[in-house]
């Protein structure tokens, strides 16, 4: 009776082999080789199996010496060496350790157990070796191009030249998703071109596509390969021989692409642009300056430089003596055109790394976790109960529990989902805390509002010994937004979208007098976003700057004068930043600031000399003049004088709403 031991046995197409064992080989202990942080994911995904109960994790390491087992079980007959590096694009060293020193420590141990080895080697081995190559093929001078190639023609090599050892090697070709549920573990091989894919389906479906031919290559589904290994491992008298599980015919890159778009419901392919001119234009690329260029594109794709070099195959890989061995009711490769639909459908559902850019028929909010700071009265309170009308799952942060509570309680009652979480911005150690402890509720942010705001109306000569009215209004104004925004953003790099909104001020463009602290933060803010915006650009992430006029909130309450002036509404501001929201513009103003922004470009010293004289026509706050009446309103239990403004600052007021005076 045989015995198994099984490196790799949870990698994707472990998974696969591990079951189809049991059931092949009814009597046998099978024990699999897994670190430590493993061993209960394989008891788990053993539960499922039929005859589960006879698959044993084994604790160790593939790259120590017998595998790190310092008790390995007697009764092993066969080793299956699944675990390897399968990566194109891993490094040299990362390849060696695990496909050369791992497959070191398996022969070591399969000669103490006397059993014999099944090594799963790669195609790959036969380099750049141009025509047929056949299962007795192995060194046939071949170069070999990259560190994959070369560390599995290094691993079988050691297999093959081992005295005493029984043997047998397994050459998988491109191994794809199962064929039936499309099921991939990861992104590889062709798998980097479906986000390309994906790209291409919102394109005209009339719209004739020709692709470059990049010669032939060779995929095979994940479940031929299992079903094809386990066959021939449990097959007696085959000790000594090396097998292909490739595709007996050689696809064309016009055949798998051909289905990919079809899948996807891209434009059809109706023809390739021949191989000949194709290999002309990447030995071209390959020039220095050049290929800066072609790998700056492809990194922007998705599509590591790596995978283009060797999408296809020099070699024409023969299957006749493996496809013998299996017989005649043996498992066979499926067309590719009757599976590529699942494998698109699968990536589609499960892997596409921008699968959270993608809109929802629901609405552009549905769905979605949005972080509102000073989210309990004013702006954010209003954008809260209208993001939630619209399907957000809304996020408050603010400093004051009670009023928190409160807002929370209102969004709930009148509008949909929200959430709370009382946070001082200004304090590093508060931010990262509430992060943590948003991020670990809700999984993720989709959306920042960055509302919170302090604003000072004090003209810089009555600052003078006030350097404390810049630090305050800095650190809310601009580094409590910058510090959400570094804490939120691994996690929106991770998911690859997020989009911050943040409001800024008209003032910004017209640069008031009497607000230097306040637009001065704001400037800041702006600048900041504007710059790590085109940073940000590939991993999705955006940010809206909204110059936003004169809102009538507790916040311009003290400055009795603004009673006198036009401003939105908290309900008129939501509108604007709800847009914001679902539109992710770069920037949205007023006409009355873009017109001042412009006059500052082509006239600057006449704007100067106009805010001159506003900055004459209105006074500092009565805060700022240090005055106190018993008349007016209040804030904080002080008495302020109702001001009203002199008549030619009402007609500046007329002609420009909305400016912060």
């Amino acid at each position: 009776m045989s015995n198994y031991l099984v490196t790799g046995g949870t990698g994707f197409l472990g998974r696969r082999v591990l079951p189809l064992l049991l059931t092949t080989a009814p009597d046998a202990d099978i024990h699999v080789l897994v670190r430590a942080s493993s061993a209960d994911r394989l008891r788990r995904l053993a539960e499922n199996w039929e005859g589960g109960d006879r698959i044993h994790p084994l604790v160790g390491d593939l790259t120590a010496p017998r595998l790190g087992v310092a008790n390995p079980p007697s009764d092993v007959t066969d080793i299956i060496h699944l675990g390897a590096v399968y990566d194109m694009t891993a490094t040299a060293e990362e390849s060696e350790r695990a496909n050369v020193a791992g497959t070191t420590a398996v022969i070591e141990l399969a000669q103490q157990l006397d059993a014999t080895l099944h090594h799963i080697s790669s195609v790959a081995v036969a380099g750049d070796h141009h025509g047929r190559y056949t299962e007795d093929d192995f060194d046939l001078g071949q170069n070999l191009p990259s560190p994959y190639h070369a560390t599995k023609f290094m691993a079988e090599k050691l297999v093959r030249d081992t005295d005493g050892l029984r043997w047998r090697v397994y050459r998988p070709a491109i191994v794809v998703g199962d064929s039936t549920t499309g099921e991939m573990d990861k992104i590889d091989g062709p798998y980097y071109f479906f986000s390309v894919l994906e790209m291409a389906s919102h394109l005209p479906s009339l719209l004739p596509t020709v692709i470059p031919d990049f010669g032939a290559t060779n995929v095979v589904p994940v479940d031929y390969v299992a079903a094809a290994l386990v066959q021939l491992v449990t097959t007696d008298g085959l000790d000594g021989r090396a097998f292909h599980l490739v595709n007996p015919k050689p696809q064309s890159t016009e055949e798998v692409f051909g289905a990919l778009f079809a899948a996807a419901g891209a434009p059809k392919v109706v023809g390739a642009i021949p191989e000949p001119i194709v290999a002309q234009a990447l030995r071209f690329s390959e020039l220095p300056g050049v290929k800066v260029g072609r790998d700056l594109v492809l990194d922007q794709l998705g599509v590591p430089p790596e995978v283009i070099d060797h999408m296809s195959f020099e070699s024409v890989f023969s299957s006749e003596k493996t496809q013998e061995a299996l017989g005649a009711d043996g498992p066979r490769v499926p067309r590719f055109g009757t599976y590529a639909k699942v494998l698109w459908q699968y990536w589609y559902d499960n892997l596409d790394p921008n699968m959270a850019r993608r809109s929802n028929p629901a609405g552009a909010l549905a769905g979605r976790r949005v972080v509102i700071t000073g989210g309990s009265s004013g702006i954010g309170l209003a954008t809260a109960h209208l993001a939630a009308k619209r399907g957000a799952r809304v996020i408050l942060i603010a400093r004051k529990q009670a009023e928190l509570d409160a807002a929370v309680a209102e969004v709930n009652a009148k509008s949909g989902i929200a959430f709370g979480y009382s946070c001082d911005i200004t304090d590093p150690e508060s931010v990262s805390a509430t992060v943590k402890a948003i991020l670990a509720d809700h999984d993720h942010v989709d959306y920042l509002v960055n509302n919170a705001g302090r604003s000072i109306r004090r003209s810089v000569v009555a600052s003078v010994d006030r350097m404390h009215d810049y630090e305050r209004t800095m650190n809310v104004n601009y580094f409590g937004a910058v510090r959400l925004i570094l804490e939120l953003l691994p996690s929106m790099r991770e998911r690859r979208f997020g989009h911050i909104v943040n409001i800024s001020s008209i003032g910004v463009q017209t640069k008031v007098p009497r607000f230097s602290a306040y637009v001065a933060s704001k400037a800041a803010l702006d600048a900041f976003s504007d710059v790590i915006s085109s940073e940000l650009v590939d991993d999705g992430i955006g940010f809206t700057s909204i110059r936003m006029p004169l809102v009538r909130t507790p916040m311009i309450a003290p400055t009795t004068m603004y009673k006198s002036m036009p401003a939105y509404t908290p309900e008129e501001a939501a509108e604007v930043v709800v847009r914001a929201l679902e539109r992710r513009p770069t920037k949205i103003d007023t006409p009355v600031g873009t017109m001042a922004e412009a006059l500052g470009v082509v006239a600057p010293h006449l704007k100067n000399l106009l805010l001159h004289q506003a900055y004459r026509l209105f006074p500092d706050s009565s805060a700022a003049r240090g005055e106190e009446s018993s008349g007016g309103s209040s804030k904080g239990g002080l008495k302020l004088p109702e001001v009203s403004l002199p008549s030619g600052a009402k007609r500046i007021v007329g002609l420009l709403p909305g400016i912060h005076w």
